[in-house]
């Protein structure tokens, strides 16, 4: 991904901004939970970014309904990237914390139209576990279940 750091001072954020209406956008959509803009670092034409409008700084921060409404525009927007662009692939890339590459941090989700020899390689070694260390794995999170997600009523599970 290229490196775009938020350029705002600390404490504001320039999603905020441009939910408030106070820097301009590219608005493709706006609805009570989301927004959809392009990216100002367009990838190919229909680049699209789908954020919530509450602030929250990643996936672990938004609620069950934001991230619901976040998946429905993004299919939305993949809709409409592929009837007025018809690119042959698609890719939907979300990024969490520092580490995980988000460069700005407020959620967000990239909706990016792919093209043959298009410049994007989103690529990573394969560590190939054993199938007994991925079943441990999978206790482990199994384990770690949580109960409830920050703003949902209990599993149902």
């Amino acid at each position: 991904m290229p490196m775009f750091i938020d350029p705002s001072p600390p404490g504001q954020c320039i999603f905020c901004r441009l939910v408030a209406g106070e820097i301009p956008a590219a608005k493709v959509h706006e609805d009570e939970l989301t927004i959809a803009f392009m990216d100002i670092g367009q990838l190919n034409p229909g680049h699209t970014l789908v954020a919530t409008r509450r602030h929250a700084a990643t996936l672990l921060d938004i609620t069950p309904e934001e991230a619901a409404a976040v998946a429905q525009t993004a299919q939305r927007v993949a809709q409409a990237v592929r009837n007025a662009f018809d690119p042959p692939g698609l890719t939907l890339l979300q990024a969490n914390g520092r580490d995980g590459d988000q460069t700005v941090f407020h959620f967000h989700l990239h909706v990016v139209p792919r093209h043959p020899q298009d410049g994007v390689a989103l690529s990573w070694p394969r560590k190939d576990p054993p199938a007994e260390v991925l079943q441990e794995h999978a206790r482990r999170l199994r384990d770690a279940w949580p109960q409830a997600l920050p703003g949902a009523g209990a599993d149902p599970t």
